[in-house]
């Protein structure tokens, strides 16, 4: 059996990716950064190795023996006063494991990008993206690196947060227009591309634009979701896009406030692609937008 090395392994993605490369027949061996073992009740099979990527002293020697490793590290959002920046978690930790991996041995290198990186990208998120690609494209490695557009399933952060505003409020707040596109893909999909693009050399040397099957706009999602969870018809306020620029300008400072201009930016260039190299390459079965959401919402 082959033995994968996960970093981000507690992260939403990063469960269902374990249980993926478990059904493959994969063992697994997981980087925990101290406090967050809690994250991985129920995986019982699994090794666990304490650390972090931005200290990749003695991590060595705990990828030694494992074939491959999957770098899910990544961040949405900075935080710089406590040492959160796109720099670090992107590009420095993407460095970091690249090295431990040829010290150690480990052949095989699968990378978490996202769709809309690329050369010259306006927001420092995607920026910072492709420079980690550019480091896994040049590092010798039999690579592969994905660029998935919005992962949604439970737990996540996307369409359970939508869901809950659905539920408890009489309308739901819309940046702008709300026609911007995404393409949102079930979580269990993407796992499990990358579980299968490890029984193969079908995906090496390969960059994969990752989707769901058909891209909806955003006020088309909420009809989607509100449907799902027993709300079919959700009521919507607009907020013009100008002030959101405008108050996120003078106080997207401050911890708790929702939105970044980085994040606005990105909303404004849509999250589309063709994914059906995607699901051609690794045999997978695209799942519709309704089905995914009765999957994850089967009581309501």
């Amino acid at each position: 059996m082959q033995r994968a090395f996960v970093t981000g392994a507690t992260g939403f993605v990063g469960r269902n990716l374990i249980r993926a490369l478990l059904a493959n027949g994969f063992l697994v061996r997981c980087l925990v950064r101290p406090g967050s073992e809690r994250d991985l009740q129920g995986f019982e099979s699994i090794d666990r190795v304490p650390g972090d990527v931005l200290r990749p002293e003695g991590l060595v020697a705990s990828v030694e023996g494992c074939a491959a490793v999957i770098h899910l590290v990544g961040i949405i959002r900075e935080r710089p006063m406590r040492g959160v920046t796109f720099e670090r978690l992107h590009t420095q930790a993407t460095a970091n494991m690249l090295d431990v991996a040829r010290r150690a041995g480990a052949k095989r290198f699968l990378q978490m990008s996202a769709l809309g990186t690329r050369p010259g990208a306006r927001s420092r998120y995607h920026a910072t993206k492709w420079q980690a690609e550019e480091a896994v494209r040049a590092s010798g490695l039999d690579w592969t690196i994905f660029r998935p557009s919005i992962i949604f399933g439970p737990g996540d952060e996307f369409v359970s947060m939508l869901a809950r505003m659905i539920g408890r409020l009489p309308a739901v707040p819309v940046l702008g227009d709300g026609q911007y596109r995404l393409q949102p893909i079930p979580v269990e999909q993407v796992a499990e591309g990358f579980a299968r693009a490890l029984r193969g050399p079908a995906g090496v040397g390969q960059t994969y634009e990752v989707g769901g099957p058909a891209a909806y706009r955003f006020v088309e999602i909420l009809d989607a979701i509100g449907a799902a969870v027993g709300h079919p018809h959700v009521r919507k306020i607009h907020v013009p896009l100008g002030l959101v620029k405008l108050m996120t300008r003078v106080l997207g400072w401050l911890p708790l406030y929702p939105v970044s201009m980085d994040q606005i930016r990105m909303l404004e260039e849509e999250s589309v692609t063709d994914p059906s190299r995607f699901f051609a390459d690794f045999g997978i079965t695209p799942e519709p937008l309704a089905e995914g959401l009765r999957r994850m919402f089967p009581g309501a």
